[in-house]
């Protein structure tokens, strides 16, 4: 039995005698505080350096010594677990370094690696694993690459039951497909082949919501084009809300993007569509989908002119393609442009008036379009978002 000493305090004092036994460091913290038998106090666990007589503070709470309960819990700080298993001076050494964010993507991780750590990547994966037990596979990003803008992924880490494995991974642990679950709908994607931010979640909530507002302004279901739809992430609660999408145009360049993305819409639509990736065409009377440059869609006469909501999700190219875009749109009704842009936060207000120039007539009573930083890109760049209701 592990006998140890424990503070009895009432349960209205804990919080401000724990308080009290940390800043002096006298809570054992490998212990947990318990209940004592009739529940109206909790027992808090001392370590060795609490003196044998205390000061005057904890003069009125009994000392009770019994056995002290282990606290089993998963520490969920990577870098307390990354501190074990590198040598304190490397670690302070890099403290700077070591990744501050990732992202989750089911139950994989994707992390961002300096350079000069990459040499840490198996130390970085192993703290990772430990830190969230429920992790299965950890990857480096190494950035964007080619046309397509896949994720250069690399697998650092992967649990197989109780084992973490850090070298050699063999092949059939190496499953990167996965489902991810946003705001109670299943998205199968696949970051390897085809990658879509889980942080944006809020944005493509926020999306809908317009989408229902131009329901409600036109009085009709909505005719819908993304042509930038990878697994189709921006789709899910679109097709998901009732009697809100009539036409739907989804392409993407990006075959393998095309071909998850059809397993998604099997689930979404409830029909069958093919296993395979196909060329952009009508699947079914008010589903155009495929593989398709969107450069051709817009110049594509039995395209143009027919949907409501155009959604552009190619960032680091929006303000360019846009002009290109822009006949794809129905201007017999008012419309909608939802679309995000890569950009310095200095150059916000010039690219404002760059956006407002290419756009035509806003819709009476909206305001201009203004862009919204969503989230860091990098350490200069901003990831933002904006809307934009046309006549």
């Amino acid at each position: 039995m592990n006998m140890m000493r424990h503070l009895n305090v009432p349960n209205a004092d804990v919080e401000l005698v724990f308080n009290l036994l940390k800043q002096n460091c006298w809570h054992a913290n490998d212990m947990l505080i318990h209940a004592s038998d009739n529940g109206n106090y909790r027992l808090i666990p001392l370590n060795d350096n609490f003196p044998a007589e205390p000061s005057r503070e904890f003069l009125e709470y009994e000392i009770i010594n019994c056995e002290g309960k282990p606290d089993t819990r998963v520490d969920p700080n990577w870098l307390n677990h990354l501190s074990k298993l590198i040598k304190k001076q490397i670690f302070n050494k890099y403290i700077q370094l070591w990744p501050s964010s990732h992202e989750f993507i089911g139950d994989m991780m994707i992390v961002r690696i300096d350079e000069e750590i990459l040499k840490f990547s198996s130390q970085i994966a192993q703290a990772k694993l430990e830190a969230h037990p429920k992790l299965r596979l950890v990857m480096s990003d190494g950035g964007v690459l080619g046309v397509l803008r896949i994720r250069e992924l690399k697998i650092i880490g992967v649990r197989e039951g109780n084992k973490l494995i850090l070298q050699n991974i063999p092949t059939n642990l190496r499953n990167t497909k996965v489902i991810v679950k946003e705001s109670g709908r299943e998205i199968l994607c696949d970051p390897s082949k085809a990658y879509f931010s889980t942080k944006l979640q809020t944005e493509r909530q926020e999306t809908l919501l317009f989408a229902k507002k131009l329901h409600d302004l036109l009085g009709r279901k909505i005719n819908v084009c993304d042509p930038f739809c990878g697994v189709g992430p921006a789709l899910a609660s679109l097709l998901s809300e009732k009697n809100l999408v009539d036409n739907l145009l989804a392409s993407d360049l990006n075959p393998d993007a095309i071909e998850i993305l059809f397993e998604n819409l099997t689930k979404w639509d409830k029909k069958s569509y093919t296993s395979l990736s196909k060329n952009l065409q009508w699947l079914y009377h008010d589903r155009l989908v495929g593989v398709a440059d969107a450069i051709d869609v817009s110049s594509n006469e039995n395209y143009i002119g027919k949907w409501d909501l155009l959604i552009i999700n190619l960032p680091h190219r929006t303000l360019e393609l846009l002009p290109k875009l822009l006949p794809l749109l129905d201007t017999n009704s008012p419309s909608l442009i939802r679309g995000r842009v890569v950009v310095e936060e200095s150059n916000i207000d010039s690219i404002n008036k760059k956006l407002n120039l290419i756009l035509p007539n806003i819709l009476h009573g909206s305001k201009k379009p203004e862009l919204q930083i969503k989230r860091d890109y990098s350490s200069k760049l901003r990831l933002c978002s904006f809307e934009a209701w046309l006549e």
